[in-house]
C-alpha cells in the first residue's frame, strides 16, 4: 500500500471553499487530493485561483515586515522537512515517473522528472546555502540628501506575490518556493501534470517548514489540479498576483504571455550557439563543444549549433567530429560540413538554426569570417548564451561588444550559465528579457525597490 501524501499537518487545502474543504487531503499518491467533477462544478476553477490569490496577498504582507532570522529559520526548518520526508517524496515521485513511462514521454522529460535520495538532498542542502546569503530586502542601493534637507534612499523591497508556471522539474518548486520565501515574497506555484504528486509532496513539506519557522503557510501555494485554464486564470489575475515566472516549453510561454496582465520574466527557447574562432585552440574548442553538448543535452543552456572559421574547419572538424559520434550526437551540417566529415552528417535545414533540441543533435556551419559568425547568432539564436573559441583577445571583446545575449562566454561552456555556478544559490530561471532581470535570476531579480524620503517638515513651494 502506498503511502498517504498530505498537504500540511492535517489542515484542509484551501479552508475558504466550505465544500472543498470537507476533502481529505491525506489521500493516496495515487488519488491526488482534487474536487470530484460536481464540487469543481460547485466552486469554478477561477474561484479556486482567485482565493490562492487573496491568501497570497495577506500572506505577502506578512512576509514584507519579516526579519532575515526569521526567514532563515524557516529555511532551514523547510530543509529539514525535506530529509524527514524523504521517503514519501520518493515515493510521490515514482508515482510521476510510473505515469511517464505509461505516457512515453521523451528521455530528457523523464531526466528533468526524476529525483533519487541524491538530488533531493541536494535539494535540501540547497535551501540551507540560500539561509547563508545576504538577505537582499531592506539594503539601500543609494541615499543622497536634497538642498531642501530631504533625505531620499532607494531601497530593496520584495515584489509582492510571485505566480510562478513550468513544467517537468520537481526541484523548481523548491528552489521557487525558498528564493520566494527569502525576499519576503509569497508564490503561487503552478507545475506540470507529470510532476503533480512529487509537487504535492515537496509542497508539503515546504508549508510545513514555512510554519514551524513562524512564516504563513499561504505564503507558500501550490495549485493542486492539472486543468490547463489554471494557467489562464493566474496570468489574469493581476489585482493579487504581481509577476509571472513561466519556465517550460514555447507553448507555455506563449499562453502566458498571451492572457499575462502583469510583467512576465521569461526565456523562450535556448538556442545556444558555439563560434570556434580561426585563432582557436583546437584542443580547448573540442573540449567545449563536447561538454557545452553532450554533458546534459536536455537543458536550456546546452549549445545547439556550432559556427566554425574556414580557416580552422578542417582541423576541427577531423578531431571532433568523430568525437561527437562516439558520445551518440547527430550531426546536421551546411555543404561544407558535409564534405569535411563526409555522408554521416544529415544535411541541415533552414528550421534546424532556431531549433532547440534538447537532445544529442548539434547543427553545424562553416562560416567565412568573425562577422559572419555574429550575423548567424544574432539571426538565429535565442540571446540566451553563446560564446566564443578563441586564443585572440580582441576577436573576444569584439564578440562580448556585439552579440546581444544574457550571458556571452569567451572560452568557456555555456553550461555555466545557472544560479548556481553563478554563486547565487538556486536560481528560479533564466531570463532573455532585457527589463528589470536577465540571465539566471536569483534573489536580487525577486526583489523591486521604493524611495523612502525623510523630511522635517518640508512643503512644496
Amino acid at each position: 500500500m502506498r503511502r498517504a501524501i498530505g498537504f500540511g499537518m492535517g489542515r484542509e487545502i484551501y479552508p475558504g471553499f466550505l465544500k472543498w474543504q470537507r476533502i481529505s487531503i491525506f489521500s493516496r499518491i495515487d488519488n491526488p487530493p482534487f474536487p470530484s467533477h460536481t464540487e469543481r462544478e460547485m466552486i469554478s476553477l477561477q474561484d479556486q485561483i482567485t482565493d490562492l490569490g487573496k491568501r497570497a496577498r495577506v500572506s505577502a504582507r506578512f512576509l514584507a515586515r519579516a526579519g532575515t532570522a526569521a526567514k532563515n529559520d524557516a529555511l532551514r526548518a523547510m530543509a529539514g522537512e525535506l530529509r524527514a520526508n524523504e521517503e514519501a517524496i520518493l515515493e510521490a515521485n515514482r508515482a510521476d515517473m510510473e505515469k511517464a513511462a505509461s505516457d512515453h514521454l521523451n528521455s530528457a522529460v523523464v531526466d528533468r522528472l526524476r529525483l533519487d535520495p541524491k538530488r533531493l538532498r541536494k535539494m535540501a542542502d540547497e535551501i540551507c546555502n540560500v539561509a547563508q546569503l545576504e538577505d537582499p530586502v531592506g539594503k539601500i542601493l543609494t541615499e543622497w540628501t536634497r538642498p531642501n534637507g530631504l533625505r531620499i534612499s532607494k531601497v530593496r523591497v520584495p515584489i509582492g506575490v510571485i505566480g510562478i508556471i513550468y513544467e517537468s522539474r520537481p526541484n523548481v518548486t523548491s528552489d521557487a518556493a525558498v528564493l520566494c520565501t527569502k525576499t519576503g515574497n509569497a508564490t503561487i506555484l503552478r507545475g506540470g501534470s507529470e510532476s503533480i504528486h512529487s509537487n504535492l509532496a515537496i509542497a508539503s513539506a515546504l508549508r510545513r517548514g514555512a510554519t514551524a519557522g513562524g512564516l504563513p503557510e499561504d505564503s507558500i501555494q501550490l495549485v493542486p489540479t492539472t486543468d490547463r485554464e489554471a494557467v489562464k486564470h493566474m496570468a489574469m489575475m493581476d489585482k493579487y498576483i504581481d509577476l509571472i515566472i513561466p519556465r517550460g516549453g514555447a507553448a507555455l510561454i506563449e499562453a502566458v504571455v498571451q492572457h499575462a496582465r502583469m510583467p512576465v520574466i521569461k526565456h523562450y527557447h535556448g538556442v545556444c550557439i558555439a563560434y570556434v574562432d580561426k585563432d582557436a585552440g583546437l584542443d580547448m574548442a573540442e573540449s567545449i563543444v563536447l561538454n557545452a553538448k553532450t554533458q546534459r543535452p536536455g537543458v536550456c543552456n546546452a549549445i545547439e549549433t556550432v559556427l566554425v572559421h574556414r580557416d580552422i574547419a578542417p582541423q576541427f572538424f577531423a578531431r571532433t567530429a568523430p568525437a561527437l559520434f562516439e558520445k551518440g550526437v547527430e550531426i546536421r551540417g551546411d555543404a561544407e560540413v558535409i564534405r569535411l566529415v563526409g555522408d554521416r552528417v544529415k544535411p541541415v535545414k533552414e528550421a534546424d538554426w532556431t531549433t532547440e533540441y534538447l537532445d544529442l543533435i548539434l547543427a553545424a556551419r562553416v562560416v567565412d569570417s568573425f562577422e559572419d559568425a555574429v550575423e548567424h547568432i544574432e539571426t538565429y539564436g535565442s540571446h540566451h548564451s553563446d560564446c566564443i573559441v578563441t586564443e585572440n583577445e580582441k576577436s573576444a571583446e569584439r564578440f562580448f561588444a556585439e552579440v546581444d545575449s544574457a550571458t556571452v562566454y569567451w572560452n568557456a561552456s555555456t553550461r555555466f550559465t545557472d544560479g548556481a555556478e553563478f554563486g547565487f544559490g538556486a536560481e528560479i530561471g533564466i531570463s532573455t528579457d532585457k527589463l528589470h532581470a536577465r540571465g539566471p535570476m536569483a534573489l536580487e531579480e525577486l526583489t523591486s525597490y521604493k524611495y523612502i524620503i525623510r523630511g522635517s517638515g518640508q512643503i512644496k513651494e
